[in-house]
């Protein structure tokens, strides 16, 4: 059984690079036989304009789960269900060394787009609440 995380996007292909970025993976390479995503699309006759519909990234090292961003016409309107926890220290590390690891990535998210939200420093664990470009909730910890 695979897995695939799906997002609500108004730029697919913008908020795929955000992350991509942040999760380490890459552009979904074009089906066997193409060399390109526009010569694989212009095989299967989708009109140029609507090439923005779809965008998706995977794991370069094929082990975690594909993630596809599909355009929408509304933007996003209330607090995400589910949200993704992208794990950037080592929970086995002290927590200073875990609080430091966090804060490197909460920059490197800012300086790709996202925003702060909050810190949660609680008894059951350390993260910092972010939000993509779109607005997509995920913790960083």
């Amino acid at each position: 059984m695979s897995m695939q995380i799906t997002f609500d996007a108004n730029d697919p292909r913008a908020l795929g690079a955000f992350w991509a970025e942040i999760l380490g993976y890459r552009e979904q390479p074009p089906p066997e036989g193409f060399d390109s995503w526009d010569a694989f699309l212009d095989s299967v006759g989708l009109p140029a304009d609507e090439r923005d519909r779809a965008y998706a990234i995977t794991d370069p090292e094929g082990h975690g789960p594909r993630v596809f961003l599909q355009k929408v016409p509304e933007p996003k309107s209330a607090k995400n269900r589910v949200h993704l926890d992208v794990n950037v220290s080592n929970h086995a590390d002290p927590l200073d060394d875990r609080k430091a690891a966090v804060a490197t990535a909460v920059e490197r998210a800012r300086s790709l787009g996202a925003t702060r939200l909050r810190e949660v420093d609680e008894v059951i664990g350390y993260c910092v609440v972010m939000a993509d470009p779109e607005g997509n909730e995920f913790c960083l910890q």
